[in-house]
This record gives structure tokens, sequence and C-alpha cells, in this order.
């Protein structure tokens, strides 16, 4: 079974720069915002996260997935779609604008079905860094590959660098902008007399904790990363736009914080708040890998008993390199009952908002549900969308606030359900 029949993937013959611009280029040049959007967006034309920062654990409760649910997301590292069909739903309907991240994704849906065993994957996407892997990629995968990921994952990012594959025999996940950006942050922190690594020997969340004052909170207190948070530009390693950057600036004024400090409190939630052996976006950020040995820390869809699900379910991804609300309007009216937009409303103005949700509605079955984050702690639907979108949906504030204090990567300001209601009238915010 070759690959383009293994799975619906649709591939667009887009330049991923072009629909990143219609996205994120929503201003002037000639203003400061619409200069740094341009900027960002020649900068997020690449290979962005190597693996995904939004808890699905928090996503698959919230939305109640489940092997009735007819599920919207985007990609980005692709591990968040693997997680989701654990639950084994009807169908997973996938977008990204990056054709790094639809190029990643499509290769771990074809490592599934071709790679002899567990272990094979496990070694592929788990380790990620063992000299085999190019071995079973000639022998299992590269054969099944549809022509436009086969290109990517063959060509270099530059002349002089090695073939995109490689990355998987020295570290897969120490590549990428975040990977480059974990990277520079433990270089620059031994430079400043700090190892943030040291945080990977405590043994309890007391000493999680300790560790954490010791060696990582001191790094956001020296001049230079007081300067260095201050910058949106030094932000784009994350994958935050301008936008996304002013949100967080707007809350740590709120607060009467430096923005150092609000980002030194979801470093220290990422480090602290959950038991190292079950958070693997701690292993990620502190020790640049995941859990191998006992394989605790790991996403879900990287465990053994998670594997054979994977495979009798692989059919039922759809991947397609196009925007949200493009792809929306491709699919049939009420079709849909759970939606993951990441973070990418963040980067949206009203108009985008309001054609994204119109969209949304359309396709939306009764009860569908939507869990998205953002940079600061508000939704920016009750602002932006009009009430005539917005009031057939209803959202929980309480709620909320424990999925954002549940979600174990501590990076985003919030995490917000809207569920859809056809009975509700008008909008209900509790």
């Amino acid at each position: 079974m070759n690959s383009t029949s293994a799975m619906d993937v649709n591939v667009e013959n887009k330049n991923t720069r072009k629909l990143l611009g219609s996205a994120v280029n929503n201003t002037s040049i000639f203003s400061r915002k619409g200069f740094l959007d341009r900027l960002f967006t020649a900068w997020f034309d690449r290979l962005v996260y190597p693996q995904i920062w939004e808890d699905p654990e928090v996503d698959i409760q919230a939305l109640q997935l489940n092997h009735n649910s007819r599920i919207f997301t985007i990609s980005s590292g692709g591990c968040n779609v693997l997680n989701y069909l654990t639950e084994q739903p009807e169908v997973i309907e996938v977008v990204d604008l990056n054709e790094a991240h639809i190029a990643l994704i499509k290769l771990k849906l074809i490592a599934i079905q071709h790679l002899p065993s567990y272990e094979a994957f496990f070694d592929f996407f788990g380790r990620a860094d063992l000299p085999k892997n190019i071995d079973r990629y000639e022998a299992y995968i590269k054969p099944n590959l549809d022509s436009e990921t086969l290109k990517y994952w063959e060509s270099r990012e530059r002349p002089w660098k090695q073939k995109r594959i490689e990355y998987f025999t020295n570290g897969f996940y120490k590549h990428g902008l975040l990977g480059h950006f974990i990277g520079l942050i433990h270089w620059t922190s031994k430079r400043l007399g700090h190892d943030i690594s040291q945080v990977m020997q405590a043994r309890t969340m007391q000493e999680q904790q300790v560790l954490f004052d010791q060696h990582v909170a001191p790094v956001f207190d020296t001049k230079l990363l007081k300067f260095l948070c201050n910058r949106s530009m030094v932000m784009y390693s994350l994958g935050i736009p301008p936008a996304q950057f002013e949100e967080m600036n707007r809350d740590s004024k709120q607060a009467k914080i430096g923005m150092h400090l609000l980002l030194k409190e979801r470093a220290r939630q990422l480090a602290c708040d959950f038991p190292l052996d079950q958070n693997y976006f701690a292993w990620q950020a502190f020790n640049r890998g995941y859990d191998i040995k006992h394989r605790k820390a790991v996403p879900r869809y990287l465990k053994s008993d998670q594997f054979e699900a994977l495979q009798n379910h692989v059919n039922q991804v759809n991947v397609t390199h196009i925007s949200m609300t493009e792809r929306l309007k491709d699919l049939p009216d009420n079709s849909l009952n759970a939606y993951l937009f990441l973070d990418a409303q963040d980067w949206m103005d009203e108009t985008q908002l309001t054609e994204l949700w119109q969209e949304v509605n359309r396709t939306a079955m009764p009860n569908a549900r939507v869990v998205f984050r953002t940079a600061g702690d508000t939704s920016p639907l009750e602002e932006k969308l009009p009430h005539s979108i917005l009031q057939h949906w209803h959202t929980n504030q309480e709620d909320n606030q424990n999925y954002t204090k549940q979600d174990r990567s501590g990076i985003y300001g919030g995490v917000h359900l809207y569920i859809h209601s056809s009975t509700t009238e008008g909008q209900k915010i509790l």
C-alpha cells in the first residue's frame, strides 16, 4: 500500500511563506507591527517545532475525545495528532501552514504503517538519535513517501548542512527553531554560571523546587535575560509572533512585573508543578530528550501499549497544507465535533477571526467543543468576534483556569474551552 492510498493526503502547491504571510501579515509593512510580522514570517519558514508544546492530555480531557470524535487540528510537530489518534476517533482533519510540519506528520504516519515494530518506531521518534534510523528509513519509510515529503526530507536547509532526514541520527529534538533555541538557552546559562539541566537531578517535587531556585531562576534575573526577554524578535525562535508578544507584554504590565519574571513563573510551572517522571515537556526543556530508559515521561503515542491503536486507525488521518479557514470551507456542514486551534488565533485580526468562526459555526455539530491556547491569560473571542457568531458558544472561566494549571508545558497564559449548543440562547460566560 503506497502513501497516497494509505491516507487522504492533500498537498497544496502553495509556498509556506505565502500561507504564513496571509495568516500573519495583516497590517502595512510600513508600520512597526507590519515590519516585525514580516520578519517573523521569514523566520518561521522552516522546521519550528520538532515536538508540540500544547499538552495533549489536557486537550483529550477538555474535548472528551473518544471513538465518536471528528477532530480538526493544526499539526505543528504532529505528536498531538498521534496522541489524539490513540483515542481511536472517526476522523482527524489536520492542517498546517508550514510545509516542514506537514512533512513531519506525514513521515510519522508512514512510519507507523511500515516500520517493522514498535521498537523501531520508538528508536526513530523516541530516541531519535541512532545511526540505524537511516537504514530503517531507507528500507521501510522512503519507498512509501509521496514526492513532496520525500523531497523535503532528502533536501538540506542549507547547502553545507546534512540532509534533514539525518536529524534522526543525532538528536531530532535538538533541531528546528525551538530545538536550537533551547540549546542556546543551555549554552547561555552555562556562560552565566548556571546549569539549568541540574533540575533533572531532582527525585521529589520538593527537590525540583529547590533545584529550580538554585539553577534556573537566577538566569532570569541576569541583566542579559532581562534585556532579551523584552525583545520580540528574540521570541521568534519560540514561535511567538509580534501579536503574541504584545499580549504577554500586556499581562506582565498588568501584573506589574517585568517580562523576565512572567517567563520565569511559566518556567517554574514547567519545572516544578508536576513530577518529572510524568512531564516529558520538562525532559525536553532541561534534558533535551525523552525518558528513554523508563519510557514514562514520553508522549502517549510513543508508549508500547498504544502502538497497535495507531496502526489500526492511521487511515483516519487526513493531512492538508492549507490554512484552517480554507480547509474548513471544504468540509461539509455539521461534520466536526472537536477543534484544536493551538495558539493560532493569537495571530489573527478581527476579520480573520470572524471568517474562521463563521466556518466553525457551519461545520460544528451540536455540543461540539473548541480548545485553544493564548499567550496572554484572556481569550480574544469576546473582544474580536461579533455577538451573532459567538452566541452559540459558552465557556466557563473556572474550568479554563483549571485546564491552564493542568497543562504540563506551562508556556501559555491560558487554555480555553468553548462548547457549542444549538439550544443556547445568547452567549453564556460563567
